[in-house]
């Protein structure tokens, strides 16, 4: 998995970490060229799991496209269908119900919350600590529960659809949540003590994989990875979508910029998914589901794009169309591949054993990046 390929005339030592490595979380492969423990360049090589999905859903229609998007970031699979079924309404200019909002933004905010939690438990598997790993899949599979549920799969729900959700909540939604919540606020002081407080932990993510402001934005970070060194970057609140607007949460933001602050981004956004899951649980409205849309849906020619916020970042989906049933040209603009493009900018000068802390606090989901 980690294999020296040659040392240079300079002294310096050039690595293959991948693509099969369980620090890279996915088939990532980095070229990292180091002088002793020093890093001095990381470049990353993808295209592992590349499958031309946007070609393929330039040959689907606009229902059966949208869920092709489960499978890039699999960990925001409701927020990336989310994102494809607002952009097919805003170009067939359909208003969903009420109910059909609410019921979506629920679903995002608790699959931004077992995201997070999948993450904090790798995280902290990946720098040494194996026992976070289970208490953060045991809060992850109390939303799971509540997905298969109401939608009938655990991971790729398919349950977004061009107006609305393919169908109402189960009867046991909005008592499971309220468990779950109550689950999920008796556990934060565990993950505090075990993980947040802990002075190893600390010192191996603060000062680590420095990334300013200015940087960010040159990279293109979005989402934690930006929020994490400061930039104001949340599409919930520049450009809300749904219900967002209307609900009160906070946009978490740490100005150090370095790996710790990206762990407490993250952290405390698992909170403002709760408060927001919170406000509506007992608020959902009656009425429909899903708003009434003909079989088979033609956009209007144009372009349409629509940018939502996942686990990792601001997801943008841009369609062009000709008129027809299938889209003429599709372009998705995921998180992952710009956050990773700073990774060499961060690492330069850090020790090796620092790479991996890095990476963690990216939180990289590889499909997302390949595409």
């Amino acid at each position: 998995m980690v294999e020296e390929i040659a040392s240079t005339a300079d002294g310096n030592i050039i690595l293959n970490l991948g693509p099969q490595h369980p620090a890279t979380h996915g088939v990532l492969h980095l070229v990292i060229t180091i002088n002793g423990e020093t890093i001095q360049k990381v470049e990353p090589h993808l295209g592992y799991i590349h499958r031309s999905i946007e070609k393929m859903c330039e040959s689907l229609t606009y229902r059966q496209f949208i869920y092709v998007t489960s499978r890039m970031d699999y960990l925001s699979s409701h927020i990336n269908n989310h994102a494809c079924a607002l952009c097919v309404e805003k170009g067939l200019q359909i208003e969903i119900p009420s109910r059909s909002q609410v019921i979506r933004v629920l679903m995002d905010e608790l699959t931004r919350i077992a995201s997070h939690e999948l993450w904090w438990g790798a995280m902290a598997m990946d720098l040494g600590a194996f026992t976070p790993f289970f208490h953060a899949f045991r809060e992850r599979e109390a939303i799971n529960d509540i997905m298969e549920e109401t939608c009938g799969a655990r991971l790729t729900m398919n349950y977004m659809v061009p107006g609305g959700v393919m169908q109402d909540i189960h009867p046991n939604f909005q008592r499971r949540v309220k468990e779950f919540i109550t689950l999920f606020k008796s556990k934060v002081s565990e993950y505090n003590e075990l993980v947040t407080g802990n002075i190893i932990f600390q010192n191996r993510m603060k000062g680590v994989g420095n990334l300013s402001a200015a940087d960010a934005i040159s990279f293109g970070c979005t989402g934690p990875t930006a929020r994490g060194s400061g930039v104001s970057c949340d599409i919930r609140k520049l450009y809300p979508y749904e219900i967002y607007e209307k609900l009160d949460f906070e946009e978490i933001l740490e100005s150090d910029g370095d790996s710790f602050a990206r762990y407490m981004v993250r952290v405390r956004e698992m909170s403002q998914s709760i408060s927001i899951i919170e406000q509506l649980i007992d608020n959902i409205p009656e009425g429909d589901f899903q708003a009434k849309t003909k079989a088979v849906l033609k956009l209007p020619k144009g372009e349409f794009y629509q940018r939502v916020e996942t686990a990792r970042g601001d997801f943008g989906v841009y369609i062009v169309s000709e008129g027809g049933t299938t889209p003429y040209r599709i372009k998705y603009r995921s998180p992952g591949f710009s956050n990773l493009s700073a990774l060499d900018h961060m690492a330069r000068g850090s020790k090796l054993g620092d790479l991996v802390a890095m990476m963690g606090t990216l939180d990289l989901v590889i499909p997302d990046i390949d595409r």
